[in-house]
């Protein structure tokens, strides 16, 4: 009977040992749930600081390529103006030729510095991209849609064109 009686308890004692552990398993249940949420709000907060970031840098590389075109394109002008003075000298040998020369040269490095090129025109064939037509020629020594003549120059920034070439086509 002491046996029995012993073997009662610890029956007894096992079945509140797995009640309890029961218990335990479904307090424990909405703690998971809970982690896994707040797991799942972070992994998220994560990537949307991560999205913010790269839109940030995306932003303000555009804002400065848009301050670097604006004012490349306040300046072109200068240039044009520069190279109208060098074309009007007749005495290419004078030294106030020489010097503007220089000058012109020393700003057309400047602007090649921040990514500035010109447009290639004359003899090309026509791209709307980089070109804009003034004028239609007819000359049988030029193929259909052929730049005859360039009377403005136009210019890049990096790939960017910010100012058309103004072009006499050949029909």
């Amino acid at each position: 009977m002491a046996k029995k009686a012993k073997e009662n308890k610890i029956h007894a004692k096992e079945k509140e040992i797995k009640e309890s552990a029961e218990e335990s398993i479904v307090e424990a249940v909405p703690e998971v749930d809970k982690y896994e949420e707040l797991m799942d709000k972070y992994l998220r907060a994560l990537a949307e600081f991560d999205n913010f970031k790269k839109r940030t840098e995306k932003e303000k590389s555009g804002m400065y390529q848009n301050g670097a075109c604006d004012a490349v394109i306040t300046l072109l002008p200068v240039l044009d103006n520069f190279e109208r003075a060098l074309n009007s000298v007749d005495d290419k040998e004078s030294s106030f030729y020489k010097g503007t020369e220089m000058i012109f040269k020393q700003f057309l490095e400047a602007l090649t510095k921040l990514g500035v090129e010109s447009i290639d025109s004359k003899g090309q064939l026509f791209d709307h991209n980089l070109h804009f037509a003034v004028a239609h020629i007819e000359d049988e020594n030029l193929g259909e849609n052929v730049v005859a003549e360039e009377m403005l120059k136009g210019y890049k920034l990096k790939d960017k064109v910010i100012r058309h070439s103004m072009v006499k086509v050949a029909n």
